[in-house]
């Protein structure tokens, strides 16, 4: 497993996880009947638990047989025996896994006979935790296990196995050593008040070069951040404008029920799709018109809620309809968008109006497309234009799975690391009235950038990301 033979390191601030007195376990396996079922127990009483569950502990790293036995000394099943002592294990802790049958009963009666022995519940993602905490690995590295188990794509697959293996935590740990130079020098000046700061070893070019690779590493991120998360799309419009038509067109399923009669939908559907790599998202939602039926009100009420959280909106006209109503203004009056919800204009219907497919703009600065979610024509034009507008470059162009969260981090670390070269460039070979100010935004951008890895991190951040995994990991 990733770092497990990194010694461990003290992170600032964090206790490390051997230094609790409780030992965890859990079942690491999927829920269900399956052909195996692995227990795993971590913490100092790992050793004690294995002598009274299994007999003794096992030599370190050697698949042993054994049998697993109860309180009576009777057998609950019989399977195989890991153990990894500490440091060298995954947690950083005395690790003891039992690997046997799948039943769920069987596992059941041999976790509670762990909790019996002393350990406790594991949280989700705990042992991941303690892995973080022992210095096993570092937060974007926790994070990409995650990933790794929820991937739903090769892509997406590969970038998180990437991020697990250092690749991104590199690429940070690189800016942040070249941070630490120019601080130091910074930091000097502060010591030596009389020197000036044209004497120190700093060229402009430092500040630039280390500029442009946050760039680099931000670009990068937003690649791996939007093969992670995929795109939000929203389909909306007035009823029978062929949204759910183009749900089941994208999705190739009838996820939706499409008829004549106005206000079919009345919920929000929901269907996952690929184009090219590029997760989407798309949802469906009611038609919108003033209604006097509850249950049309309720739904039109969700569509509005979800309009204003999509990363963009498809708006679909119908192109057939030639009415006073079917104008783009009209439209976007009664979607009430908060300012930034991007739009693209989708005039649908087009087998029936005769309009040819393409590409135009509207006065409003809406792109606008043509197409029949009936025949299909048109739809390769939406594709492309939907990986457009998501900046997104193919599948090979990512090179590490990252969050978003990693891709605000960069974002302010740019924007200090920018202050700090503004106020350098400032001085124009003066003795700087502030070099605190320089140094300042030093210290901010090589914060921003210590959220990453999880050098610096808050226990509220640990919470929300541990809580994601699942138990047993």
């Amino acid at each position: 497993m990733p770092g497990s033979d990194r010694a461990p390191s003290s992170l600032a601030g964090k206790p490390l996880a051997s230094s609790a007195p409780d030992t965890i376990a859990a079942v690491a396996t999927a829920p269900g009947v399956g052909a195996i079922g692995i227990l795993r127990i971590s913490g100092p009483a790992a050793g004690r638990i294995a002598e009274h569950l299994i007999g003794s502990v096992p030599q370190p790293r050697l698949a042993t047989l054994r049998r697993f036995v109860d309180a009576q000394g009777e057998a609950i099943d019989q399977g195989v025996a890991l153990w990894f002592p500490a440091p060298h294990s995954f947690t950083g802790e005395n690790l003891l896994e039992l690997q046997g049958h799948g039943g769920p009963i069987v596992l059941d009666l041999l976790l509670a006979r762990a909790l019996d022995l002393g350990a406790r519940p594991a949280r989700p993602g705990e042992f991941s935790e303690r892995a973080f905490l022992n210095g096993k690995l570092d937060l974007a590295q926790a994070e990409a296990i995650a990933d790794l188990i929820q991937a739903g794509t090769a892509t997406q697959v590969r970038l998180a196995t990437r991020s697990l293996q250092g690749v991104f935590s590199r690429r940070v740990n690189a800016l942040v050593e070249q941070l630490t130079r120019l601080r130091a020098l910074i930091e000097a000046a502060l010591d030596f008040p009389d020197d000036e700061l044209d004497a120190l070893p700093i060229a402009d070019t430092d500040f630039a070069t280390l500029i442009a690779a946050t760039e680099t590493l931000r670009a990068s991120s937003q690649q791996g951040e939007l093969i992670r998360d995929g795109l939000l799309v929203v389909i909306a419009g007035a009823p029978n404008a062929g949204k759910s038509s183009l749900l089941n067109a994208l999705a190739g399923t009838d996820a939706a029920i499409v008829t004549e009669i106005p206000g079919t939908t009345r919920d929000l559907l929901r269907a996952e799709i690929q184009i090219d790599g590029l997760p989407i998202r798309l949802v469906d939602t009611a038609g919108l018109r003033p209604s006097t039926d509850l249950v049309e009100q309720e739904g039109i009420r969700r569509a509005r809620v979800q309009i204003q959280q999509a990363d963009h909106l498809l708006l679909i006209i119908d192109d057939q309809a030639q009415r006073p109503d079917s104008s783009v203004q009209a439209h976007l009056a009664e979607l009430e968008l908060d300012p930034g919800v991007p739009v693209t204009i989708l005039r649908n219907k087009i087998d029936r109006s005769g309009r040819p497919t393409g590409k135009a703009i509207t006065p409003e600065g809406h792109t606008e497309l043509a197409c029949s979610a009936k025949t299909g024509a048109g739809l390769d034009d939406l594709r492309s234009h939907l990986k457009t507008i998501a900046g997104y470059r193919g599948a090979d162009a990512g090179e590490f799975s990252a969050r978003r969260r990693h891709v605000e981090a960069l974002r302010q670390g740019l924007k200090h690391l920018k202050q700090a070269q503004q106020a350098w460039a400032e001085q124009s070979g003066h003795r700087c009235p502030g070099p605190e100010l320089i140094a300042e935004d030093l210290r901010l951008a090589q914060y921003a950038l210590g959220e990453i890895t999880g050098e610096i991190s808050s226990d509220d951040l640990l919470g929300r990301i541990f809580s994601e995994f699942c138990i047993g990991k």
